[in-house]
């Protein structure tokens, strides 16, 4: 029997992880999100300040914040990102951990072309109804 391996993150538990204060938890990360956790923006700030009041009131939490890194307070939750068009629900895991929100709301669909329509090219013209 295979044991089950723990989630660490730069060898620390998810635990250790969400006792870290922003600080802590933003010298483990790589160095375009370290400087945009050390820099947080009154924007980020009042996100992260409203996460527990939201939950603690039953709301659904919804964000623009692409940009947002994904720190540990936020695993297990599921947020609102906005893609552009609408908000999509994205489930934050631990592997999730200095990513940032908005790569996992896609802005683009995959495009899927159906058969031309008639008069469309010169021999669609000729084709059979």
């Amino acid at each position: 029997m295979i044991p089950i391996a723990k989630f660490t993150y730069r060898g620390k538990t998810l635990e250790e992880l969400k006792n870290m204060s922003l600080k802590e938890f933003a010298e483990l990360v790589p160095s375009r999100e370290r400087r945009s956790l050390l820099r947080l923006d009154e924007r980020h700030k009042k996100f992260l300040e409203s996460i527990p009041k939201k939950l603690a009131k039953g709301k659904e939490i919804k964000t623009h914040l692409r940009d947002m890194v994904i720190v540990p307070q936020m695993v297990g939750l599921v947020i609102g990102v906005h893609n552009g068009k609408e908000f999509v629900k994205v489930k934050i895991t631990e592997k999730m951990l200095g990513h940032r929100l908005g790569e996992f709301a896609d802005t683009r669909k995959r495009v899927q072309h159906s058969d031309p329509g008639v008069g469309a090219t010169r021999s669609s013209a000729f084709a059979k109804k």
